[in-house]
């Protein structure tokens, strides 16, 4: 198991290939690349990051695109605009092997209208998972599923239902994201299984507010957390994936990075 940073904690503050000099100066072995606009989902620009990575002794252990610029569309039933869409998955998918990523973290599509009850044609979404899957594992990388308090994954039921449909799928847990769906992540862990390939890291504090992984005000229990991914043998990456509102300076990150490297080091 290793701890490393996604460069979403540095947006929207640096671009992502400053980003990554900077998670390279914070000590981070291992990083997500958040691709932050159209314009980076792009093996030219994913050359450029790649290039920054080796230079810091980095590895990419994913790429991350911004969801809302075309996921959603994904299972769209308009044919160009899902037709558009997929192209766009190809695009950040290439991108994706330039960099050497194994994964491709995942949102899908969203709950716009959150009072509403959302029933899911499961078949119908899995069709349309399995074949990103397909497309993504031509370029070596598989697709995990990350839970989003405002996506269809938002429950663990949804998982549940979906991935036996998918035996490809993967999973990513985020442990802000189940807080924010009101739900113990480790609900979340149990769907997931040997399925979860990463896992996001945040504090949060008992109103629920989000603050760095090392804030003292933070009440999330890191030690538990990294004992339970032990005792299910997950071996991969954790990340720190924080919001910029959740620190006044960048090298909090670094600070962060120390920090949850002590209490893994300490089991």
């Amino acid at each position: 198991m290793e701890i490393g940073i996604s460069t979403a904690s540095y947006f929207p503050r640096l671009v992502t290939e400053d980003a990554m000099d900077a998670l390279a100066m914070a000590g981070a072995k291992v990083c997500e690349v958040f691709f932050a606009s159209h314009c980076e989902y792009d093996t030219r620009f994913a050359a450029l990051v790649k290039e920054r990575a080796d230079r810091g002794g980095v590895r990419v252990n994913s790429v991350h695109a911004l969801t809302n610029q075309f996921e959603p569309e994904l299972f769209g039933r308009g044919l160009r605009s899902h037709a558009d869409a997929v192209e766009t998955f190809k695009k950040v998918c290439d991108a994706g092997k330039v960099l050497g990523a194994k994964y491709y973290v995942f949102h899908g599509a969203t709950r716009l209208k959150p009072a509403v009850k959302y029933v899911f044609d499961f078949d119908f979404l899995a069709e349309r998972v399995r074949g990103l899957c397909e497309i993504a594992e031509e370029r070596g990388i598989e697709l995990t599923y990350e839970n989003v308090h405002w996506a269809y994954f938002s429950e663990p039921s949804y998982f549940a239902e979906l991935a036996p449909r998918c035996p490809r799928l993967g999973a990513t847990l985020d442990i802000k994201q189940a807080m924010q769906s009101r739900i113990d992540y480790a609900e979340f862990l149990k769907v997931m299984g040997k399925r979860l390939k990463t896992v996001h890291l945040c504090n949060y504090t008992e109103a629920g507010k989000l603050v760095m992984p090392h804030d003292k005000a933070g009440v999330f229990d890191f030690k538990t957390l990294f004992k339970r991914l032990k005792d299910v043998g997950f071996d991969g990456a954790c990340l720190i994936e924080v919001y910029s509102s959740c620190y006044e300076d960048t090298g909090e990150i670094g600070r962060s990075l120390e920090f949850l490297n002590e209490i893994k080091e300490s089991l």
